[in-house]
């Protein structure tokens, strides 16, 4: 890519976030910095011992109800977390992977000390920091691009992943997952002169941009090969991380956007020249992700979500996304959780 042309083409805030991303394309799975925002919340109580246990019931999993097939909530420590807290010095922490370039979610922020890693996403890794390390920053953050996540919770290059991460049935064959924490549904993104007008026909003859690996890419596929996507739609193009496609679609090289609404809507809040094209068209959940075998850092999770719910979400969702999705019931209240029978 000309680097000298991106910058002549990008403006505003998305000009700035796509060179950035556009310089730190070559550092895949680079170590970040703890990040310094706090997120002071009243530990849970924990000590008990529990079996690790596995989430693996996905035999008829359907993707509307995957977000179910997860464990039921517990304080108690297990092996995982026995062997999180076993960490001595500056290895006490916490390592989780995040996204560092999606507005609002988990991205750096320039205008901070140090760029500063924050987001919606970033004040629930702080939360599960506090209640399983007693510190909201003994975090390690590590950038994983989106086609990265779970190869880095099978490789344990992280101890799980939370990265604006839909819960799918093939997902579950791979890692386990939390209940959801967030409700959202893909969408299509184009600037405001084009002439797309959502997920329909009017993406005939369109060049389509999507993360590789993500919910998006398998949604156009499957349907372009159902027909109910016109088989003329070019979905050919695909990058490793979400923002990658808003630089390609200031640079003209692709018509459309297809990904998050949530996500969708803050790149448009980057860049006033694109929008969103008609109504979200999947139901999607975001959960965090962890290794298969890691049922008692699950049962964790699941059970600091059920404080963060009613003390801390609502928080997070006014000072990050409220400006872009406002009050929109399917995104502004957390998920009710279900948990599988009997776990």
């Amino acid at each position: 890519m000309d680097v000298s042309r991106a910058r002549a083409s990008l403006r505003g805030w998305g000009g700035v976030a796509a060179m950035a991303v556009l310089c730190a394309l070559a550092l895949a799975f680079a170590l970040l910095l703890p990040c310094t925002q706090q997120a002071a919340q009243t530990p849970l109580r924990g000590g008990q011992k529990v079996a690790t246990g596995t989430q693996a019931r996905v035999d008829g999993c359907e993707d509307a109800e995957a977000h179910k097939q997860t464990l039921a909530p517990s304080g108690a420590d297990g092996p995982t977390i026995e062997a999180i807290k076993a960490r001595t010095g500056a290895k006490r922490k916490l390592v989780v992977g995040v996204d560092q370039n999606s507005y609002h979610w988990g991205y750096r922020n320039p205008n901070t000390e140090g760029a500063r890693l924050e987001g919606f996403d970033i004040d629930l890794v702080h939360r599960i920091a506090e209640d399983i390390l007693g510190d909201p920053e003994a975090v390690q953050f590590k950038a994983i691009p989106t086609s990265q996540r779970i190869p880095a919770i099978e490789d344990g290059r992280v101890d799980m992943v939370v990265r604006t991460m839909t819960i799918t049935c093939e997902r579950l064959r791979q890692v386990a997952f939390s209940a959801p924490y967030f409700k959202t549904g893909q969408q299509v993104l184009a600037p405001k002169s084009s002439a797309v007008t959502g997920y329909n026909g009017s993406l005939a003859h369109k060049k389509v941009c999507t993360a590789a690996g993500s919910t998006a890419y398998a949604k156009l596929d499957a349907d372009r090969k159902a027909g109910r996507l016109p088989a003329s739609t070019d979905i050919s193009t695909t990058v490793p991380n979400q923002l990658d496609c808003l630089v390609r679609l200031q640079l003209g090289e692709v018509d459309a956007v297809v990904t998050d609404g949530a996500l969708a809507a803050s790149q448009a809040a980057q860049d006033p020249a694109v929008e969103l094209k008609g109504e979200a068209f999947t139901e999607e959940y975001y959960g965090v992700a962890m290794k298969k075998d890691a049922g008692d850092l699950v049962r964790r999770v699941n059970r600091v979500l059920v404080d963060y719910r009613a003390h801390g979400w609502q928080t997070s969702y006014d000072n990050w996304l409220s400006a872009t999705l406002g009050k929109d019931p399917a995104a502004s209240k957390p998920p009710a959780p279900q948990y599988l029978r009997g776990s």
